[in-house]
């Protein structure tokens, strides 16, 4: 659609701020507008880089599609829009699929940037096969739902690599203990960041640590070896 602005998706450090690249610096100085999951979050990184391209309206889970409208307006009236998440890439377990679907759907171009995510060095510092993997987002937050997917699990020979809270952590792996108890697992906890942790083994042996700590804090990835 000519006189159309484009829509850069940026992602963003998901722990050290040294991590985000020099393209998505750029794009978020020369964007027209940005629009974060969470302004205050993302204020750190812009003063850190001193970027002052201004803010639309918070675009985070809840609200995605009913700000989707005024989004496409700008983007439609020549403004060139930045996407940015709380950290990582957006979409990829963040908000921002909606209003790329629907920006494309109306022929505005979108420009998806390379850049941080939590998968990639998780996988890698599992130490398991790396291909072929699967990313599953997060189990089901259900104890039924959650059984049965984990019993879904037990011929998947792939890699599989999941986000998880710190609040359910306890719960997932105990399903895991039951349903794949000899499956090694690695848990990886605020990666990039100054108490980054990798923890290996089975389920009943990372239970077996977690419970010894007063709490578990952090950002977790939990990566699951495959059958065979």
């Amino acid at each position: 659609m000519a006189g159309t602005g484009k829509l850069y998706v940026c992602p963003t450090p998901i722990g050290n701020l040294e991590d985000i690249t020099l393209r998505a610096i750029r794009a978020l100085r020369e964007a027209d507008l940005i629009v974060a999951e969470d302004t205050r979050r993302s204020r750190i990184l812009l003063r850190r880089y001193n970027i002052k391209t201004p803010f639309t309206s918070s675009y985070y889970k809840g609200v995605e599609r009913e700000r989707i409208g005024e989004i496409i307006k700008l983007l439609e009236e020549g403004k060139d829009i930045a996407l940015i998440s709380d950290a990582g890439t957006p979409l990829i377990a963040d908000p921002g699929y909606p209003l790329v679907r629907e920006a494309l759907a109306r022929g505005i171009e979108v420009v998806a940037l390379p850049g941080p995510t939590a998968i990639i060095p998780a996988l890698i510092l599992s130490g398991f096969p790396p291909y072929p993997f699967i990313f599953d987002g997060a189990p089901p937050k259900k104890e039924k739902k959650r059984r049965e997917y984990f019993a879904s699990l037990r011929e998947e020979r792939r890699t599989v690599v999941l986000y998880e809270s710190p609040h359910r952590i306890l719960k997932t792996l105990e399903t895991i203990a039951d349903e794949l108890p000899e499956r090694e697992l690695a848990l990886c906890r605020e990666l990039t960041k100054l108490h980054e942790e990798v923890l290996r083994g089975t389920a009943a042996e990372l239970l077996e640590e977690l419970r010894r700590r007063e709490r578990v804090k952090g950002e977790l990835v939990l990566v699951i070896r495959g059958a065979g």
